[in-house]
């Protein structure tokens, strides 16, 4: 089982664009495709999540938005990346992911944001995201599963990173890094503006194990 893509443990909500309004829109109908094909139950869903099936009937209908939290456990209980269940339908061809129709997961304070730059469907295994982090500021990330890679870029910014036992590294503009994600892992900004990082995700396909 996956847990999700690189998310903080703090409170997060999803921006839609200023254009297609609410990034919620479809997020029920996701769930339910990805239960079909899963041959799961709203009830099997529930005991694995630890959510009440009320509260999954009503994300399912799309009579609930549901916060980032929620989404968490549902992915974590599917087994899926945090992509399929936010991401557009997976399509053939090239697609053109424009600046001002962005969507981002960002952080209630607006410290931290994470912006997904792929059509994302439950099978992929690489997730790439464009992350921004506030002066001074720090996230954190609980373990992904076994077999996890975590490979990011600074774009701009001074960065530190401390990933399980492994020695705190720091790293500053065009410096990269590549560590396992299986383990909880926190990212501080050092600096006294705004830092901007790429990371990608790669993940253990489990199915072939």
């Amino acid at each position: 089982m996956r847990y999700l893509p690189f998310f903080p443990l703090e409170a997060m909500r999803i921006t839609g664009d200023s254009k297609t309004g609410n990034y919620d829109a479809g997020i029920g109908d996701r769930l339910r495709r990805l239960m079909l094909r899963q041959g799961g139950s709203l009830e099997k869903l529930a005991a694995l999540s630890g959510l009440g099936e009320k509260k999954l009937t009503a994300i399912a209908l799309g009579e609930m938005a549901p916060t980032i939290n929620l989404l968490w456990k549902i992915a974590n209980a599917l087994g899926v990346p945090f992509g399929s269940l936010i991401s557009a339908r997976h399509r053939r061809g090239a697609f053109v992911l424009r600046k001002d129709q962005q969507k981002v997961i960002s952080s209630n304070d607006g410290l931290f944001t994470s912006r997904p730059l792929f059509l994302d469907d439950s099978q992929r295994l690489v997730e790439f995201y464009e992350l921004t982090l506030a002066p001074h500021h720090a996230v954190r990330s609980e373990a992904h599963s076994p077999g996890t890679l975590e490979s990011l870029v600074v774009v701009r910014g001074h960065i530190e990173i401390t990933a399980g036992k492994d020695p705190t590294q720091r790293l500053g503009e065009g410096d990269a890094l590549v560590f396992d994600g299986d383990v909880p892992h926190t990212y501080r900004n050092l600096g006294s503006s705004e830092a901007l990082l790429y990371l990608v995700m790669s993940y253990v396909d489990l199915t072939e194990a």
